[in-house]
């Protein structure tokens, strides 16, 4: 799947993710990417490989009411993203409700990620997609949500890079978000988890300098840094 050709729903998604190894690598890639673009601690994307007791996290935030975790824990991996002006969010119903089918079939190893805070307004969970793996899943499984003709889920939205896979799909979203050119040798370099050096960070970031970047790097678990 290529940049432009987004996943349409989470239908689409689950059919495009790659084994759960490759995906957390491709999730730790985009956002040592990202911190270093950013410099800042500000990220678009970011990884915690600390967020819970043996649970990793890949996270996503646009600033502007769009994000996505996805969750590597002992047990499987689960994944849920929240669109906000998508017609099947919880805010467009009386009852903060979830769109139907989204978690009916969500394994009982998962059921208590619904009630995670950090997930959850007034102990309601907050989404517009949910999917997930469990270790002896042999493929990627979503609800059995149905999502009407003029609505939209925000998949194509929230997972584009992510689902794209490639270095040219981030370097394409950060020289858009960033308004900037990016050296793709650089954006391939990182993408590929290689050790950091002089010539890569200063075409992504000039400003950085190495021991900082490093450290940066360090808390998301980047490989070499610790």
């Amino acid at each position: 799947m290529t940049r432009t050709q987004r996943p349409r729903d989470v239908h689409e998604l689950i059919r495009t993710l790659p084994d759960v190894p490759v995906l957390r690598d491709r999730c730790r890639a985009l956002a040592a990417l990202d911190v270093l673009m950013d410099g800042r601690g500000g990220s678009y994307y970011d990884y915690d490989p600390a967020w819970g007791p043996d649970v990793e996290a890949a996270l996503m935030n646009n600033g502007a009411g769009d994000e996505y975790t996805i969750l590597f824990t002992p047990d499987g991996v689960f994944g849920r993203g929240f669109d906000h002006e998508s017609w099947m969010s919880p805010y467009t119903n009386e009852d903060m409700a979830l769109w139907p089918g989204l978690v009916d079939t969500l394994p009982d190893v998962f059921r208590p990620l619904l009630a995670e805070p950090a997930f959850c307004d007034d102990d309601v969970h907050v989404a517009t997609v949910v999917f997930w793996r469990e270790t002896s899943d042999t493929a990627w499984r979503a609800g059995p949500v149905e999502i009407p003709a003029d609505t939209s889920d925000g998949t194509g939205h929230l997972f584009a890079v992510l689902a794209a896979g490639t270095p040219e799909a981030y370097r394409e979203f950060a020289e858009n978000y960033y308004e900037t050119s990016i050296d793709p040798e650089a954006v391939h370099h990182v993408w590929n988890l290689r050790p950091l050096t002089e010539p890569a960070l200063k075409s992504l970031n000039p400003h950085l300098d190495l021991p900082r970047a490093t450290a940066m790097l360090s808390r998301i678990g980047y490989p070499g840094t610790r």
